[in-house]
């Protein structure tokens, strides 16, 4: 998806692969369809291995977009008072919602997304008819944007 949140690739894969996986499915097949592509967001989940597969294939950079102190676990003792209390203080409020820089975009678009009855749930029996219907809801969706 571009960063305005429209899609422009879509492949829907078995839920027993990983994200890495899929990607290595869509990148190339976008790749020849968008040339002018030069810079990938990716999510935390995505390994080391593929964004640097991504940087030689393909030749975009990559920006891996994490939760602040998403490796934070805890304090090791003894530390001094001082420390602990930055610590604490960067850290507080951060155990529930934090908002991941990039992400939003993505969660929309699956919103505007579930606005269409038959993408809701998994209704179709191929994968190939839910792409099919995540395109024509994004061509509906930029549609009604240019009549209004």
């Amino acid at each position: 998806m571009d960063t305005q949140g429209r899609v422009l690739k879509v492949k829907v894969l078995p839920a027993n692969l990983s994200d890495a996986q899929g990607g290595r499915v869509v990148l190339p097949a976008a790749w020849v369809i968008f040339k002018r592509l030069s810079h990938l967001f990716i999510d935390g989940g995505y390994k080391r291995q593929f964004a640097d597969g991504v940087k030689q294939t393909l030749g975009w950079t990559v920006q891996v977009m994490r939760r602040p102190e998403a490796n934070f676990r805890g304090i090791w003792l003894p530390m001094p008072p001082d420390l602990i209390e930055e610590l604490g203080q960067k850290t507080r409020g951060r155990r529930s919602f934090v908002v991941i820089p990039r992400r939003w975009v993505v969660e929309r678009t699956f919103a505007w997304l579930s606005f269409n009855r038959r993408l809701k749930r998994d209704y179709e029996f191929l994968p190939e008819t839910t792409e099919t219907f995540i395109y024509v809801a994004m061509i509906r969706l930029m549609v009604r944007r240019l009549a209004s």
